[in-house]
């Protein structure tokens, strides 16, 4: 076994998996990465892993240094004492401070260094003895010598250093190589790397590549005997474009307009002899050998000048594989003795003793031959109705049974070479008899049982068909994407008629155009079935004319009844867009006479739609119509849009329950649909008008509530969906249904909201609960929504709400402590009430004159919280003996005692004598609280109509929410 084998046989990997590095492994030099050095021996190599540190590595001759970029001290034992099989020993030294492991080989050894699964490595193994050759092929080449070609100006610039010039145009890069002379350039796929082959050994220098782009992530530079090559890593579904321009190459990477390159054919050879491949490379100028460092083994790499031609997509061979190219060839070899070879433009790729090229289309042909079996059609998208489904004279149930036979005695078999054909023949048997799911099942096995044969265009061709016909379209849509198919116009109509199913209308209309030269090809019935979806392409587009050009093309052809009422129902839609409604009227009532209903339902659907729209019957009857339409008929697009309309119809009348329970009643059903879409935006839509947009400010706000509750789960993430519950507080608010606006913002805070939002949020529930007198629940809030990054002002109105809620819970000290340093209006409020309340006579009857301010100098009558302000102070100045002060109040507010809620309590309060059963002492026990904690709610419920809150950042939702909730809406 070679050792490529050996590696990809999994043999190696079990060796080295079962030998780790001696426990007693010295401890690194540093207390970062440790230096782990791994040995391992197999039957062909052996192999030295190293793990922790990437190490440079340089050899020369039999002698293998690897330079690591600090010290270390790793255990080396085992390869001092018991080198493994071609390494003689090993030896550790310190330059400059970091350490450097030299490794020498064997005489008759040889290695190779890579990188794999984060460790880098070397493989040591005997070298290949080299093949005599010969003597009739050493006389022949004796008596024919080999002409020289003339040699080509030398690419080379004097420096010896090819710097690229980069630039960023749109989304794309390029990078332009300029030489001395034009030169033979190779790019190539492989995996993630993209590779750039030059057939000329200078430096190339990408020292100044950019970094961190989305087109390319890293740049590396090789250079050997006779060629140089830059390595880039791109993603593989970015596009790559080649550009040769006299001397210069450019490459391209991301999209652009640079033209697509020209197409390499690779055949075999028709000659007699030992089977191999030829292609005709136009300006190869070498076949060059060249290392991956990542994979560890070497391709062959045959150059050319341009312009660029290559290879589209991967081709498999037994023993090798064609890469894809955008400029020259690229093979990759399984087997050690492959030889590739160039004579002019000629590329011949063989070995000694032939390749394995038996072509599968042979062996096919065969094996159908003796079955009896229906052929491949001349495309892999098109369904042969004349041969596939035909059964003979003995029927269906015998021409089955006899295919499945041979099927499954077929699957027995196993092994790479094992045939394919008896289950190719029965899928196409079950496709030609449009029995779609049980060829998915015979396609679907095949596939499990050969992978290989996935990339068959006529096996990715005949399942999605097969998926087309069973409604699958995603399914089908993935297998005629495969790159195989990407140049078959007839996998192109099915991309079109796909597309169309899915809305995709703009793609539908590209992929029709690019299949059109395949249409002709196909049978009747389908031709009638993809012109008419892409006449409803072009509708979905605005293009009438387009439409009808389409719909002509299907009805031109011969088809079944229930095909013909089906294009004739695009054609009433047709006709209706084009004004002419009682015409496209006329067509639906025909059709709604159909006896299939899957084609009179969205007959009768547009019908009632344009009477409604014409006043030919009242929206009642139009409301009838659909309820009884969406149960008639369901499954398809019809019911959901069916359903659309009667939610419209309903919200049109005002009966907003009976819209949303209409749009809801669809649910998330047949998801796959563009309807469903279009179902769930109008469902979210109408919850948004009656909740944002104020539709439903017209019901009782209990009635809101219900409505609210019943649907909340439309309510949308982010700031419209805080907004909605925001109104609805408001309106609950207003009527005096606490308890209901703090549970609607406590669930908001607890699991829609964090951050800065949910502190808003829990801010205006805190304030609820004061106002419902529940200091308790109203600190609560406020602790539970703490956090660093809140607004000014937000901290403020927390602040206050806190030391209202200590306050009523008799916390004196604590709430003046809060608001010690607040100087504004509300906090100075609240300190006149605590001082109240601690009895502070003195101190409290200035606060609550100062809180009136110039209140005097207005003629307008005391509010509520003004004449209980008012009345405090009066009290609290004759509690405390001060008469001048109170002089002072009743000159100025005598003229406010008639106007005022209780003029007898404000002339005792501001005269300090008693009058009657009331003394001023008793004011002091029933003061204003009513008055002042009435005002107060008042002034909050105002504050709720009216205020406006900054929007606040983005809030990060919890884990539960799908997807973050933004800031709160203004409130």
């Amino acid at each position: 076994m070679s050792l490529r084998q050996t590696l990809r046989s999994g043999v190696a990997a079990v060796c080295i998996a079962g030998v780790a590095a001696p426990a007693g492994a010295a401890a690194p030099a540093a207390a970062r990465e440790p230096l782990d050095v791994r040995v391992a021996q197999a039957e062909t190599f052996s192999r030295v892993e190293f793990h922790g540190l990437r190490p440079a590595s340089r050899r020369d001759g039999q002698t293998l240094t690897f330079s690591f970029p600090r010290d270390a001290d790793p255990d080396i034992a085992r390869l001092r004492t018991s080198p493994p099989k071609w390494i003689k020993t090993a030896e550790k030294r310190r330059v400059g401070g970091k350490l450097q492991l030299v490794l020498t080989l064997a005489d008759d050894a040889d290695a190779k260094v890579g990188v794999a699964d984060g460790a880098t490595y070397v493989n040591v193994f005997e070298k290949p003895k080299p093949e005599e050759a010969p003597e009739e092929a050493k006389v022949e080449a004796a008596a024919e010598p080999a002409k020289p070609e003339a040699p080509r100006p030398n690419p080379v610039p004097a420096s010896g250093v090819v710097r690229p010039e980069i630039e960023i145009a749109g989304a794309q890069v390029q990078f332009k190589f300029q030489w001395a002379n034009p030169a033979g350039a190779a790019v190539f796929r492989r995996g993630d790397a993209l590779w750039v082959v030059f057939d000329a050994p200078a430096t190339l220098d990408v020292s100044k590549a950019p970094r961190g782009l989305t087109q390319f992530r890293d740049a590396q530079a090789f250079r050997g005997q006779d060629y140089s090559a830059v390595r880039l890593q791109v993603p593989r579904d970015t596009p790559v474009f080649a550009v040769s321009e006299g001397a210069a190459w450019t490459l391209a990477i991301g999209p652009g307009d640079q033209a697509a390159p020209g197409m390499v054919k690779v055949d075999r050879d028709a000659t007699e002899g030992p089977a191999v491949l030829k292609a005709a490379l136009a300006g190869a100028t070498r076949a060059i050998r060249l290392s991956d460092p990542m994979v560890g083994d070497e391709l062959t790499v045959v150059t050319a000048l341009g312009p660029a031609k290559g290879v589209a997509s991967r081709r498999e061979f037994v023993q090798l594989a064609l890469l894809p190219t955008v400029q020259g060839l690229a093979v990759e070899s399984r087997v050690e003795d492959l030889r590739v070879e160039r004579a002019g433009d000629i590329v011949t790729i063989g070995r000694t003793a032939g390749l394995t090229l038996s072509p599968a289309w042979a062996v096919k042909e065969r094996q159908q031959a003796e079955l009896g079996a229906p052929k491949a059609a001349s495309m892999p998208g098109l369904i042969d109705y004349e041969n596939w489904p035909k059964t003979g004279e003995s029927g269906f149930l015998v021409r089955y049974e006899t295919l499945l036979a041979k099927a499954s005695a077929e699957a027995g078999a196993k092994g790479d070479d094992a045939p394919i054909a008896a289950r190719m023949a029965l899928a196409r048997f079950l496709v030609g008899s449009e029995l779609s799911f049980e060829a998915i099942g015979v396609l679907n096995a095949l596939g499990r049982d050969r992978p290989e044969v996935m990339e068959s265009a006529e096996f990715r061709g005949l399942r999605g068909v097969a998926r087309v016909m069973a409604r699958r379209f995603k399914e089908a849509q993935l297998d005629f994407s495969a790159p195989v198919l990407s140049d078959d116009p007839s996998s192109s109509l099915w991309r079109a008629y796909i597309a169309s199913q899915l809305a995709q209308h703009s793609e539908a209309r590209t992929q029709f155009s690019r299949g059109v030269q395949a249409f002709s090809l196909f049978a009747p019935v389908w031709k009638a079935r993809i012109a008419r979806a892409d006449a409803e392409a072009a509708l979905a587009q605005g293009d009438l004319a387009g439409a009808a050009a389409r719909l002509k093309l299907a009805l031109s052809e011969k088809v079944d009844p229930k095909e013909e009422l089906l294009t004739r129902l695009v054609q009433a839609r047709v006709f209706e867009l084009q004004g002419d409604k009682s015409r496209a009227l006329n067509m639906y009532q025909a059709i709604s006479r159909a006896p299939q209903e899957y084609i009179a339902a969205p007959a009768l659907l547009r019908a009632t739609q344009i009477q409604l729209e014409t006043d030919r019957i009242t929206p009642v009857q139009a409301a009838q119509k659909f309820d009884g339409l969406r149960y008639r008929w369901r499954g398809d697009a019809t019911e959901l849009e069916t359903i659309r309309a009667l939610g419209q119809l309903y919200l049109g009348q005002g009966r907003y329950r009976e819209a949303l329970e209409a749009l809801r009643s669809a649910g998330l059903r047949l998801p796959d649909l563009p309807e469903a879409l279009l179902l769930q935006a109008d469902l979210n839509n109408a919850f948004r008008s009656l909740f944002l947009d104020g539709l439903a400010d017209g019901l009782e706000p209990i009635q809101s509530l219900a409505l609210f509750y019943d649907f909340k789960e439309l309510t949308p993430v982010g700031a419209d969906g805080d907004l909605m519950v925001r109104k609805l507080v408001r309106r609950l608010v207003d009527v005096d249904l606490l308890d209901q606006a703090a549970d609607l913002l406590k669930y908001q805070a607890d699991n829609r909201l964090d951050g800065v939002p949910k502190a808003q949020v829990a801010t205006d529930l805190a304030l609820i609960y004061l106002m419902d007198r529940k200091p308790e629940q109203a600190l609560q809030a406020i602790n539970s929504s703490r956090t660093t990054i809140l607004p000014t002002a937000l901290n403020i109105q927390r602040r206050i709400i806190e030391a209202r809620a200590w306050a009523a819970l008799n916390r004196h000290d604590a709430a003046l402590e809060i608001i010690e340093k607040d100087n504004s209006p509300d906090a100075q409020d609240l300190r006149a009430e605590i001082t109240w309340k601690q009895k502070n006579w003195a101190a409290a009857g200035p606060l609550f004159e100062k809180a009136l301010g110039q209140r005097w100098k207005s003629p307008l009558p005391l509010s509520s919280e003004e004449e209980g302000k008012l009345l405090r102070a009066g009290v609290s100045y004759s509690l405390a003996g001060d008469g001048a002060a109170l002089d002072r109040l009743h000159g100025q507010y005598q003229g406010f005692f008639d106007g005022a809620h209780n003029p007898d309590a404000l002339r005792v309060a501001l005269s300090g004598e008693p009058s009657g059963a009331l003394s001023v002492a008793d004011f002091s026990r029933m003061s204003a609280d009513t008055q002042v904690f009435e005002g107060w709610v008042a002034k909050m419920k105002e504050r709720f109509r009216t205020q406006q809150r900054p929007t606040a950042a983005p809030a990060r939702a919890p884990a539960r929410q799908a997807q973050a909730a933004p800031a709160a809406a203004q409130g």
